[in-house]
């Protein structure tokens, strides 16, 4: 019976580490940049407008196909699964940044309150949506004063109609949250996802051993 030795498969030079490592890297960056532009993206809390829900130095992360996906360079959203709907918590540009540079605008996080054609009212800090009132569990009212309609209408406001494509939204902090009751509407093409888990905790002003705050990770957001 012959003895049959394997062929040597020559595979030519092997490259340099150099190469293979920066290969390595312009894979990584361009899986970054298609989940970045098309599935997720992290979002830091910087203020405290949605206090009790989010705290300030929460690690978010943002759905971002779920209201459909923005192809750069094309007009609209596409592979949509639903549209935002009442309690959902948004991220968003900043309708007030409208013409500033890239780098000038900045990422809002709030609640939907309406949708496309619902008529809102704040009377008292109490929101009606089309004549009925609409309380969310997570709101939290920190001012027990309230402010007349003349002076703000952080406590009074309204009625209004929410336009086609257009969402209201509000802070879950309401008496410390400059949202739609000051600057009106977030447009859908504006709206960046849908934040629904919290990745990561850190408090600043926390001693060393409670910097991180455990208890919030991997928590989701409602």
């Amino acid at each position: 019976m012959g003895i049959f030795k394997k062929k040597k498969v020559d595979m030519g030079p092997k490259k340099p580490w150099y190469r293979e490592w920066s290969e390595a890297m312009i894979v990584a960056v361009i899986l970054a940049l298609i989940i970045r532009t098309f599935l997720f993206q992290a979002f830091k809390i910087p203020s405290g407008s949605m206090l009790d829900t989010l705290l300030i130095g929460d690690h978010l992360l943002v759905n971002k196909f779920i209201y459909g996906t923005h192809i750069p360079g094309m007009d609209g959203k596409y592979l949509k699964i639903r549209d935002p709907k009442r309690g959902d918590v948004i991220v968003f540009e900043f309708p007030g940044d409208e013409g500033k540079s890239f780098f000038e605008r900045r990422d809002f996080i709030k609640r939907v309150v309406g949708q496309p054609g619902d008529i809102i009212e704040v009377k008292a800090k109490q929101v009606y949506v089309n004549g009925q009132p609409v309380t969310f569990e997570q709101e939290r009212h920190k001012d027990p004063d309230t402010i007349p309609a003349v002076a703000s209408p952080r406590d009074f406001a309204g009625p209004v109609k929410v336009p086609a494509d257009s969402y209201f939204v509000m802070g879950d902090n309401r008496d410390y949250s400059f949202d739609s009751r000051f600057w009106g509407y977030v447009h859908k093409s504006k709206i960046k996802g849908l934040a629904f888990i919290k990745y990561w905790s850190w408090n600043s002003k926390g001693d060393l051993l409670h910097k991180i705050r455990f208890n919030r990770i991997g928590r989701p957001i409602n």
